[in-house]
């Protein structure tokens, strides 16, 4: 039986929504499919952590193929192939501790200044030149607002803050009504893949065994999202037990710093497995809060500057090693899904890291990166300079040209980061 074409910009719809679909095989035309697919969708995910890494926990001491791997690192030592520790970089003239956040992707001089005036962001640049390919530029995620994107004027661009929001941008549609009627069923127990059930189950018998596979796949990463968005909102609503005695801490969501990023974590794949964007970014700040995370009584600021006290950086590092751990759920889930002849890592290249070097100096030299996927040969750890960095900004045009912009520049970045090659 031949095999009918189905265009890349199917959509499932029912009332209310309009469900995207994965690169399936089908969509492929069969004289594409003998040749490589990779480079057709390249995509780029930008991540900070506002408060830093402890360096000792993440950075190794050997550089090279052979490095030692870190506590950090553990919970992705499985996928050593698919990432490079960086060391040795940061944005030269950068400065101003917690305020270099707003410089993390466009390398802004001095940040700190009254004088200051930011430029363009590294995910704006890049959405720019690539052009509307997508039905969203870019994506913006953030835990409290502030994002790390800014515009070509050097105005701060806003982020969202509400997985549900992204959720009903992605494949909610129709009137405000019909929006909200879609959001209660979801209340209810309900899925968007009970309205597009029918469609599906029609779409499976044109597909082969592969792509079968690969549509249930992605059906079921959105099932469980919705499942995490409902339990989100229904702790949100229900009542907190009352007691006698003075809350010790902060028990508002907005605690639940780790929950919340894994719900943004989810957001991001699944808006790039349906091509709804190719460049995500998320700042993982946070306000003055102590984290809902077992183990934690202190303050998380307070903790990241924890002047070398060992009982501080003990419960720090529980903090960091459950960031860790999520963002190594994320890329593990990039490498589980099937992209063309490889996997959505393969496709996606993941900055990881922080505009703070040493948080507890509010040093922003020396940042601790974790660079991941995008066909690159990695495995290694390049360490450059501790006291001559090389420019960070280098790896933002190692990265906008593996997604095909030919630019040899971008900001205090001239040429490409050495050390990083391309997989045959």
């Amino acid at each position: 039986m031949t095999r009918s074409m189905i265009s890349r910009r199917t959509f499932l719809r029912g009332s209310g929504v309009a469900l995207g679909l994965p690169l399936l095989d089908a969509m492929i035309p069969a004289v594409a499919r003998a040749a490589s697919t990779h480079g057709e969708r390249r995509r780029m995910v930008a991540i900070n952590v506002g408060l830093g890494l402890h360096l000792p926990n993440i950075i190794p001491e050997k550089s090279g193929r052979g490095y030692e791997t870190t506590p950090y690192l553990k919970p992705i030592e499985d996928l050593r192939d698919q990432f490079t520790v960086i060391s040795g970089t940061s944005h030269p003239e950068v400065d101003g501790g917690h305020l270099a956040e707003k410089s993390f992707l466009t390398a802004a001089p001095h940040p700190v200044r009254a004088s200051f005036k930011n430029s363009i962001s590294l995910d704006q640049y890049a959405a720019e030149k690539l052009g509307p390919k997508t039905r969203f530029g870019t994506l913006a995620l953030s835990l409290t607002g502030r994002g790390l994107s800014w515009s070509r004027s050097g105005v701060a661009l806003p982020a969202h803050t509400k997985p549900s929001v992204v959720f009903s941008q992605l494949f909610l549609e129709g009137s405000p009504i019909e929006k909200e009627k879609q959001i209660q069923r979801l209340k209810d127990g309900q899925s968007v893949l009970d309205v597009v059930m029918d469609k599906t189950t029609g779409m499976r018998r044109r597909l082969g065994e592969a792509d079968r596979d690969k549509l249930d796949e992605y059906l079921t990463s959105v099932r469980e999202t919705e499942q995490l968005l409902v339990q989100n909102q229904a702790w949100e609503n229900k009542p907190k037990p009352k007691v006698d005695a003075k809350p010790p801490v902060d028990l508002d969501d907005k605690a639940d710093i780790i929950g919340r990023a894994r719900l943004m974590y989810d957001m991001t794949l699944l808006a790039l497995q349906t091509d709804s964007t190719r460049i995500v970014t998320f700042f993982k700040n946070t306000l003055n809060i102590v984290p809902q995370i077992a183990g934690v009584a202190q303050d998380y600021h307070n903790l990241s500057h924890h002047g070398k006290d060992p009982e501080k950086i003990k419960e720090l590092a529980i903090i960091e090693s459950a960031q860790m751990k999520i963002f190594a759920e994320f890329l593990h889930k990039l490498h589980a899904t099937k992209e063309g002849g490889g996997s959505l890592l393969d496709e996606t290249m993941v900055l990881f890291g922080s505009n703070l070097g040493n948080a507890s100096s509010h040093s922003n030299v020396n940042l601790p990166i974790v660079f991941a996927g995008g066909g690159f040969k990695h495995g290694h750890h390049l360490a450059f300079d501790a006291e001559k960095n090389a420019p960070l900004a280098k790896l933002f045009v190692t990265m906008m040209q593996r997604m095909g912009i030919e630019e040899d520049q971008f900001a205090s970045g001239k040429g490409t980061l050495p050390g990083l090659e391309i997989r045959n």
